[in-house]
């Protein structure tokens, strides 16, 4: 649904983007992560075929967002950081104006418009003039209207920012619901959670380039390394790390509690489990110890975890 490749834009000689490949297939959810002035909102515009690309190419549903630029327009639901709302108009007469120049008919704006306000709990503010919305509040109608015209792709910039934490549940759990085989999502976040809970693969850009894509825990596997296991025993024990099986080492360890790693946990737990307890020592927990996406994150832009800690 979206095809990026070796894409890359230069405003008077800063390259801001630089040799991105990447695609996104309908049905999936993809977070696009990175510092601030990484290139993320610079991507997003030139997949939504607002800025021209000065390298490679990109297809958009189909379309070259160069060669066919207003058909990758109409394909396109886009959520910018500046939603471009016009302050005076009612929010009524505001998705209106948008249906109408995405060429729906009036029925269907009007039938759109009030299932997904009332999705967003803005049904009761929907004759309100748009000065009047708070940030949250903008923020939900400027997805509505990315919504209205029924995209096959959308191209979200911090679609929960500004938010409280009721509304932004509402818009994550929309947006779990958006997700169908006819349809593709990009998502821009600086929320790490966010981003976790809701897409199937994550790429991390620094500095215009991608250097990381893949899913959570694929990218924990590659920079964290193989998930580490925790032990809890029932009592203190000397030298329970020296019953782990060959080649399992104890990563770190207490008089009640061990942890090791490996990538094999269906096969090692099992021979641990069996060895203590042929050793007649008892168990309370085993349980994998959480690897967090922060820590890929910061790998990956190349901060370490430590120094943030």
């Amino acid at each position: 649904m979206v095809q990026a490749e070796g894409l890359g834009k230069s405003f008077d000689g800063f390259q801001a983007v630089d040799d991105v490949s990447l695609d996104v297939r309908a049905g999936e959810v993809v977070a696009l992560l990175g510092p601030n002035g990484a290139g993320k909102t610079t991507t997003v515009r030139m997949l939504a075929s607002l800025l021209r690309p000065s390298q490679g190419r990109a297809r958009v549903a189909g379309f070259d967002v160069v060669e066919a630029g207003a058909q990758v327009r109409r394909r396109v639901g886009l959520l910018t950081e500046h939603h471009g709302l016009y302050t005076r108009m009612r929010a009524s007469d505001y998705l209106d104006f948008f249906g109408r120049a995405y060429g729906l008919p009036r029925e269907v704006i009007r039938e759109r418009a009030t299932a997904w306000m009332r999705t967003f709990d803005l049904n009761d503010s929907v004759g309100r003039r748009l000065g009047e919305y708070s940030k949250g509040m903008r923020q939900k109608l400027a997805l509505v209207r990315a919504l209205l015209h029924d995209p096959p792709v959308l191209l979200l910039d911090e679609p929960t920012s500004a938010m409280d934490p009721a509304s932004a549940h509402q818009v994550r759990r929309s947006i779990k619901l958006l997700r169908s085989e006819k349809r593709a999502l990009v998502i821009c976040t600086h929320n790490l959670l966010e981003a976790e809970a809701l897409a199937d693969r994550i790429a991390i850009i620094r500095a215009g380039r991608l250097v990381a894509v893949g899913t959570p825990a694929d990218l924990k596997q590659t920079f964290l390394g193989a998930p580490v296991m925790e032990l809890r025993l029932a009592r203190e024990v000397d030298g329970a790390a020296r019953l782990l099986p060959s080649g399992v080492e104890a990563t770190a360890f207490g008089p009640t509690w061990l942890r090791y790693r490996t990538a094999h946990a269906e096969a090692v737990n099992p021979q641990v489990l069996g060895a203590l307890a042929r050793a007649g020592i008892d168990v309370v927990t085993l349980s994998p110890v959480a690897q967090s996406l922060e820590d890929v994150y910061l790998l990956a832009i190349g901060a370490s975890p430590e120094s943030e800690a």
